[in-house]
């Protein structure tokens, strides 16, 4: 694998968690896994329910995050490694960043380490939320980092994200007399032409550019091949920027669909803010000399601003590998990870 013991060390242990199976709603077993090693090696752990394990010195400032759980297995498990890479499911998304902790826990190193289960389900059913809500003193840091993919950089705020049902009605006919009917599909198709054309929305955050886009990520419609259908239903998601309220992402969707069909909103995962004036995250960038980057995309450093943790996203992954067939995660990702952290906190 590697002649260097701490990579040995981090991809064995990358390795050992993916051969786990965690995929949402099945973290148990891990979460018991990871408690037992940890425990083991003379680390405080407690368990906050429902998935959720915290480990690591009370006192410490800094809280590293991770979520247990996994997407559903692509024939990629039991995983596999070699000289450069570990591959297997969860690998980046985020396997090794849980082994980075692991690794530092059991190093004594002085952050605080919390575990939880179901974040790769929408953020209504993720075991974070609650846990903030019930446990928030438990948990609270001057400065969280969620270790998600960033190729060891930070990624400051997130994304928004709106999960929504597009409906389009009509009036059922013979597809040999269409001007009888009314097509929900050629309706569908006028609405999202008309979404198409509206550019993508940049904002300015914090000195950070973020996206907004409304993509239609599914369609569905018709019952025969000679009925014209008189429903039409697509998935509708919109990516909105830090800045913008829920409420207010809400309307701006609206707006964007205009009158055309229908809109029932399924989900809607708050934006996270960028921290400002956070002296611990201004030494790891300036220790690191760390690129920092807007986080096109959500993740749960949403939950903890909107429990009033400042919070960014920084791991080993590469966002490029998470939910692939083939992901795998760099070893040297790995060491790089441990390293800065272990010797910012030194």
């Amino acid at each position: 694998m590697t002649g260097d013991p701490l990579a040995g060390r981090l991809a064995a242990r990358t390795l050992e968690l993916i051969d786990i199976p965690s995929e949402s709603r099945g973290e148990d077993a891990l979460a018991a896994h990871v408690t037992g090693v940890l425990q083991q090696g003379g680390v405080k752990v407690q368990g906050l329910g429902d998935t959720c394990v915290l480990a690591g010195p009370p006192e410490a400032k800094v809280l590293l995050a991770g979520h247990l759980d996994t997407v559903p297995t692509q024939g990629n498990r039991p995983g596999a490694s070699d000289s450069a890479r570990v591959h297997g499911l969860g690998a980046s998304d985020m396997k090794g960043a849980l082994a980075v902790m692991v690794e530092l826990a059991l190093d004594h190193a002085p952050f605080r380490c919390l575990f939880f289960g179901r974040e790769e389900l929408p953020v209504a059913d993720s075991a974070l939320g609650p846990l903030l809500a019930r446990e928030l003193e438990a948990v609270r840091a001057d400065l969280v980092l969620m270790m998600e993919p960033t190729d060891n950089q930070i990624h400051a705020g997130c994304l928004g994200n709106i999960n929504a049902t597009w409906t389009f009605r009509g009036r059922s006919g013979h597809s040999a007399r269409p001007w009888d009917a009314d097509n929900a599909i050629t309706k569908a198709a006028a609405g999202i032409s008309a979404l198409a054309a509206h550019p993508p929305d940049v904002h300015e955050f914090n000195g950070l550019t973020f996206t907004e886009v409304a993509s239609v990520t599914t369609i569905a419609g018709g019952i025969a091949r000679n009925v014209i259908p008189d429903e039409t239903s697509c998935g509708l998601n919109f990516r909105y920027a830090p800045g913008r309220a829920p409420d207010a992402a809400v309307q701006r969707l609206h707006e964007l669909v205009g009158d055309h069909g229908e809109i029932t909103i399924d989900s809607n995962a708050p934006s996270g803010r960028v921290p400002a004036g956070n002296d611990l995250l201004g030494s790891l960038i300036s220790h690191g000399e760390l690129a920092v980057l807007p986080k096109q995309a959500w993740t749960p450093v949403a939950e903890f601003a909107t429990a009033g943790l400042d919070a960014v996203n920084f791991g080993p992954g590469a966002p490029s590998q998470a939910h692939r067939r083939d992901e795998s995660i760099e070893i040297s990702a790995l060491v790089a990870c441990y390293e800065l952290l272990r010797s910012w906190m030194a």
